[in-house]
């Protein structure tokens, strides 16, 4: 048959996304992909450049995405259908253009890990991710703000006289623009997927890119790559060069050797072809390889420890079998960014199918060996001439005009594109996907003034602030008004000027007294050490949401989470406690909060209250990869219990609590040892 796309509809058990938090992402959240300096002197050279290269702040201007919850019921998922007779892949436009399922219809073999739901968890560098199928993590370190948005796609003319789909978006969390192409060449059995990142600002930008599969992971499982060492990071935050296959008495190339959570990025020869396969017992898997400019390579393992397992069922439902990840990146490892210069693009192809190997090699104890059968079935199957054929003659094509759009992403890379002038053939931004979200930011654009507030009344949602040099240029002119000043405060404290983000929010206060500007003065108050002034601005804070009409719940829930923090964090544990219960109810049984509420009472004295949140058991929806909290609050109250009120907590009592009150299953999530 000859290659189709079609659309369809794919219907899983689904927890809604449910509202964006409607408080600026000031800070970062908690990142675990760092390093500190002294690690950083180890490495080579452009390793060690390009990790200190422009680290995010914060992941200003897009939202955090913390809404949703552990409910699912069955929910229509749109999606694209790629399919000839040897391969069917299918797309999912509306979550980050995830490929969901590359199935090899010869074999009836499922060559990914396809999660048989959608169970949003805090991994992405905005919130929401889901586990499973291949991502295109783009942005900065770690799973892209685009995880679970919508992409643009439409059909396009392929190289060979078919269709091919294209997925473009405009990222925000560095102002570029990218697409991916997804061509299945008749009779093929590999996909191809032509990726370009282009600049066109007349600045450098720090580019990050990594390709993420998601494949089956079991007993022997293995995952081949062609290189003999590799960088370890674990969740203590330490990179290491280490050997491959061998490392500390185990094999770590099979992921369900390791105890924690941990990433190999392979140590590729400069020479060498770039790819990673992962392959079963029976010598069969997936295997992905590219052109040469994605050099990068590697495992990301969850291991076989209690922590590792957790997640792997948190993800996922009960009965699902484990997986592993299997990724290539523009750098050798994810912590690391590459500039482009201002007007060029970073291209390159990637292909993505079956591989079959004899086992009795890739299982065997000589590692060469292993390497070897790959390689030579490798390029049986996908010669590296014919790749970078299909990279030479995708290339033309990449410039060619969207035909029937398929899917619609958001409408700020049409904003950027009007205030830009930018021409950026193969990826319209269209005039006629502008929504709401940009309305306020066009009348800037268009007059030099941002839109007022009404007059006295605080708006329920501040809307999204633009924080780049151009959007802050535009504010800085715009007359002063509470609206401006707010959204002016937020670029200059993405910007680093604190001092002028200060004074912006308190003008926008003698404006307008809104919540808004209070809780960013508050933030501000905290990063400075006044924690009693930061806890009264978001008391007053909580005073004006919940006094004004329609209060929605998100404000309540991001507003409230934040203040109780910030009574605790004054020592002033009765009035989070009061506050605690004046949230309506259904709020008060969410996990965040029935977490808090176990802090709060422990930080009154009363320890078995607190103790008793723990015994009757909660989920935090929104727990953040490598966050310990539920751990840490469970041994704060465990070492009180055993100390007793008032008495000092000494290391004895530490181990005792250990002891005496190990940790349930339910809350272990540590990605690290104790």
């Amino acid at each position: 048959m000859a290659t189709t796309v079609r659309r369809t509809t794919l219907t899983l058990p689904t927890a809604p996304l449910g509202p964006e938090n409607p408080l600026p992402a000031l800070r970062l959240p908690r990142e675990v992909h760092r390093i500190d300096e002294h690690t950083r002197a180890t490495l080579p050279a452009e390793m060690a450049r390009q990790t200190a290269y422009e680290p995010l702040s914060s992941v200003l201007p897009v939202r955090l995405r913390d809404g949703y919850g552990r409910g699912r019921a069955p929910a229509g998922l749109d999606a694209l259908v790629i399919e000839n007779d040897r391969l069917r892949a299918t797309v999912l436009p509306g979550l980050g253009g995830r490929v969901y399922s590359l199935h090899h219809k010869p074999t009836g073999r499922e060559l990914l890990y396809r999660n048989p739901v959608m169970q949003p968890a805090d991994f992405a560098l905005n919130g929401a991710w889901f586990s499973g199928g291949i991502e295109w993590n783009v942005g900065a370190t770690g799973h892209t703000t685009l995880a679970c948005a919508p992409l643009h796609a439409a059909r396009v003319p392929a190289p060979d006289g078919g269709e091919m789909v294209r997925l473009w978006e405009w990222e925000r969390l560095r102002d570029l623009p990218f697409q991916v192409d997804l061509w299945l060449p008749d009779d093929s059995d590999f996909l191809y997927v032509g990726v370009r990142i282009r600049n066109p600002h007349h600045r450098t930008a720090p580019v990050y890119w990594w390709s993420n599969i998601a494949v089956p992971e079991g007993e022997d499982t293995r995952v081949l790559a062609p290189a003999d060492a590799a960088w370890h990071f674990g969740y203590s935050r330490t990179l290491r060069h280490v050997p491959v296959p061998e490392w500390d008495g185990t094999d770590r190339t099979y992921p369900l050797h390791g105890a924690y959570p941990a990433d190999y990025f392979y140590d590729l020869p400069r020479d060498a072809r770039p790819w990673i396969a992962s392959l079963d017992g029976t010598g069969h898997g997936l295997v992905q390889t590219s052109t040469d400019g994605l050099r990068g390579r590697k495992l990301f393992l969850w291991g076989a420890g209690p922590g590792g397992r957790r997640w792997q069922r948190w993800l996922t439902e009960p009965g699902t079998a484990g997986y592993a990840e299997i990724q290539a990146g523009l750098a050798r490892t994810q912590l690391e960014h590459v500039p482009l210069e201002a007007g060029e693009e970073f291209a390159w192809l990637e292909a993505y199918g079956p591989l079959s190997a004899d086992p009795a090699a890739v299982h065997g104890e000589d590692w060469a060996a292993a390497r070897r059968e790959v390689e030579t079935r490798l390029e049986s199957a996908a010669p590296r001439a014919a790749v970078a054929a299909a990279y030479a003659a995708w290339r033309p094509y990449a410039d060619a005009e969207p035909g029937e759009r398929l899917a619609t992403g958001s409408g700020w890379g049409a904003l950027e594109a009007e205030r830009g002038g930018y021409r950026l053939p193969g990826t319209p931004f269209d005039p006629d996907t502008l929504g709401e979200p940009q309305e306020p930011w066009r009348g800037l654009l268009r007059t030099g003034a941002f839109p007022a507030w009404e007059a006295g009344k605080s708006p329920a949602d501040p809307g999204c602030s633009l924080v780049s040099p151009a959007w802050r240029d535009l504010l800085e002119a715009a007359p002063s008004t509470a609206a401006a000043e707010y959204h002016l405060g937020v670029a200059q404290w993405h910007a680093g000027d604190r001092a002028q983000a200060t004074r912006s929010w308190e003008r926008s206060l003698r404006c307008m007294e809104t919540p808004w500007a209070l809780r960013c003065l508050a933030v501000a108050d905290t990063d400075a050490g006044h924690r009693a002034r930061a806890a009264d601005r978001l008391l007053r804070a909580m005073d004006l949401a919940l006094g004004a009409d329609g209060v929605e719940a998100a404000v309540e829930v991001a507003l409230g989470r934040e203040t109780v923090v910030a009574l605790l964090a004054a020592g002033r544990a009765e009035e989070a406690h009061t506050l605690l219960g004046a949230l309506r109810p259904s709020l008060r049984e969410l996990g965040r909060f029935r977490l808090l509420m176990a802090q709060v009472l422990l930080a009154r004295g009363d320890t078995g209250a607190a103790r008793a949140v723990f015994d009757e058991g909660f989920e935090v929806a929104d727990l953040r990869e490598g966050d310990e909290t539920l751990s840490d609050t469970w041994y704060a109250i465990a070492e009180r219990l055993v100390a007793g009120d008032g008495a000092p907590v000494t290391d004895d009592v530490r181990e005792r609590a250990r002891a005496e009150h190990p940790l349930p299953e339910r809350y272990e999530f540590r990605m690290r040892p104790a």
